[in-house]
């Protein structure tokens, strides 16, 4: 298993709501916090933390809160600031290959120690209806579900990982790997580069950060409704 115990929360209340309040708030501001780093460590610091950010969201099965949609839409934005050390043109292939990089080493994880995982009831690291979502999601959608997770937070963390521990076909999941990769940081990163040049977009950004995550959260919300409308439809079926 890997060593994430000093990831461990306090068990302190106090501390786990002050914590998740700091959470929340940079990721509601986070285009403002990454301005904030920019400042304070440079481009390239910068341009490894996005990485980072990027290659362990996808890549890592028990950092599903990381940010991913709007950060990406947060980083392109950074660069269209008049003066910003920060290139598009470096970003870009960089976070692609994160997105790819991390897709692919979930998927290993989960070939490796998935099956394990996927038979036990609770873990410490990893939640089973999680798993749930992301296998239903995979039972839908198929192998296209490696593309089209990109989109769905915690989905797209979980949808590799589950991918590994069906042992999907080596070279097909490359390719819906890196087509993925490759259309989800395209479309946020220059999507924030491009419309970060409209006044309502500069001085709206939160609602535009909200928007965002709000329109993330629709498939799971959909995938959601339709399981409790399934469950209902079963319940009646045998009522009946």
């Amino acid at each position: 298993m890997l060593p994430l115990k000093n990831l461990t929360p306090p068990k302190n209340p106090f501390f786990v709501s002050l914590g998740m309040r700091q959470w929340i708030d940079w990721i509601l501001h986070v285009d403002k916090h990454l301005r904030e780093l920019m400042e304070a460590v440079g481009a390239p610091w910068l341009y490894t933390i996005l990485f980072l950010i990027v290659f362990c969201e996808t890549g890592l099965v028990v950092l599903p809160f990381l940010p991913g949609d709007s950060l990406l839409f947060a980083a392109g934005s950074l660069c269209a600031i008049e003066g910003s050390p920060m290139s598009i043109w470096v970003l870009w292939p960089l976070l692609i290959v994160a997105a790819i990089l991390g897709d692919a080493v979930n998927y290993w994880i989960g070939y490796k120690v998935g099956p394990q995982v996927f038979r036990s009831e609770s873990s410490r690291w990893f939640h089973r209806e999680h798993l749930d979502r992301a296998q239903r999601f995979y039972d839908r959608y198929g192998a296209k579900t490696i593309i089209l997770a990109r989109f769905v937070p915690i989905v797209r963390t979980f949808a590799p990982f589950v991918a590994g521990i069906g042992k999907m076909n080596f070279f097909k999941f490359w390719f819906y790997n890196i087509t993925g990769g490759v259309v989800w940081v395209t479309l946020f990163l220059f999507a924030g580069y491009l419309l970060a040049k409209v006044v309502w977009i500069q001085k709206n950004f939160f609602l535009v950060t909200i928007g965002i995550i709000l329109l993330s959260v629709v498939p799971i919300v959909w995938e959601l409704w339709q399981e409790k409308r399934r469950r209902a439809l079963e319940s009646d079926s045998l009522g009946s």
